[in-house]
């Protein structure tokens, strides 16, 4: 009988997941909004409120407007084969992850734990694939926000994919940014 090889099937390092997903429990809290704007919001995704609704944050956003993350609590990828890629329509119920930690992606630098957390606001022809309105682990002059309440909790892996840990219950009151 030949011996099963577990080596073979079982890796070193454990990836962190889908970008929106929790990265940790209890300590969270997870509010529903409808979506608002008429573009989709990704999981994982920095969100504003705008006229009641949340929307991705984007070009020119400042950081007093972060409210939470879009998160896939309660609703999952619509096509099997690509589970990492998921949305929310306009209207539909939205998961604000707004305090504890979540799974996003990380588009530019290397997140370390407590490092700071960043938000594109602005384009730079010097980051192609560095998009507005990503998460990123360093600055970039007057083109990201610092989101005063957000920390990094470790590396990000193979997939870009980085735990982010919301400390701080962000804009409470907030109506409109």
């Amino acid at each position: 009988m030949a011996s099963i090889q577990f080596t073979e099937n079982i890796g070193k390092t454990m990836p962190h997941g889908f970008a929106g997903s929790y990265g940790r429990q209890p300590d969270m809290i997870v509010n529903t909004f409808p979506a608002g704007g008429e573009a989709n919001i990704a999981f994982g995704a920095p969100l504003k409120l705008s006229s009641g609704k949340v929307v991705a944050m984007g070009a020119s956003d400042t950081a007093a407007a972060f409210i939470g993350i879009a998160g896939r609590e309660f609703k999952s990828a619509l096509n099997f084969l690509n589970q990492n890629v998921g949305e929310y329509a306009p209207n539909e119920a939205v998961s604000v992850f707004q305090r504890g930690s979540i799974n996003v992606k990380c588009q530019k630098g290397t997140p370390a734990y407590g490092g700071s957390v960043y938000v594109r606001i602005a384009a730079n022809a010097s980051y192609p694939t560095a998009v507005v309105g990503g998460f990123e682990a360093e600055a970039d002059s007057t083109n990201t926000i610092e989101l005063k309440g957000c920390k990094w909790m470790g590396g990000a892996d193979a997939n870009l994919i980085a735990e982010l840990r919301i400390t701080t219950f962000p804009n409470v009151g907030v109506v409109n940014a």
